[in-house]
């Protein structure tokens, strides 16, 4: 669902931006503050977070996507790819996911966690934070959103 909304949030970015000339360059490299990724880096991760959470849960490999996106366009086509991929799933593919043994490297080490410790814990709140701060970064560039576009 989010994804979904981060799809109608992008092109009212897009929109606005395109009225009010602003290179929608300057937006995919913006970050909210200097120590921060810009936006590209939170589509990607955002991404990456849901299809690496629905594989790990599913025990299926992952498709590799290269960070190389650089443009608006690409890093819609991104968000659209993710949405295609997760749509090949069913609710059946998930079942038994939660007690599925799940390892995951964090700060460099490999942990071996529960599917739901591993969704609960790690996969939720890395995709809402990534999708949370594009959405932060797009409102700070004056797009015309609010917290109902967010939610959908």
């Amino acid at each position: 669902r989010l994804l979904t909304n981060l799809l109608v949030i992008m092109d009212k970015a897009e929109a606005y931006a395109k009225e009010r000339k602003i290179d929608l360059g300057y937006i995919v490299n913006d970050r909210l503050a200097p120590d921060m990724n810009p936006f590209k880096f939170q589509i990607q991760s955002a991404t990456d977070n849901a299809k690496f959470a629905v594989s790990r849960l599913t025990a299926t490999a992952a498709p590799s996507w290269p960070d190389t996106e650089t443009t608006f366009d690409e890093l819609k086509a991104r968000v659209q790819k993710a949405l295609d991929y997760l749509k090949g799933f069913s609710e059946a593919d998930l079942a038994g996911g939660d007690d599925r043994e799940v390892t995951v490297r964090i700060r460099g080490e490999e942990r071996k966690l529960t599917g739901e410790t591993y969704f609960l814990t790690r996969a939720l709140p890395n995709f809402y934070f990534h999708v949370t701060t594009a959405y932060a970064i797009l409102r700070k560039n004056g797009a015309p959103i609010g917290k109902n576009d967010f939610l959908g």
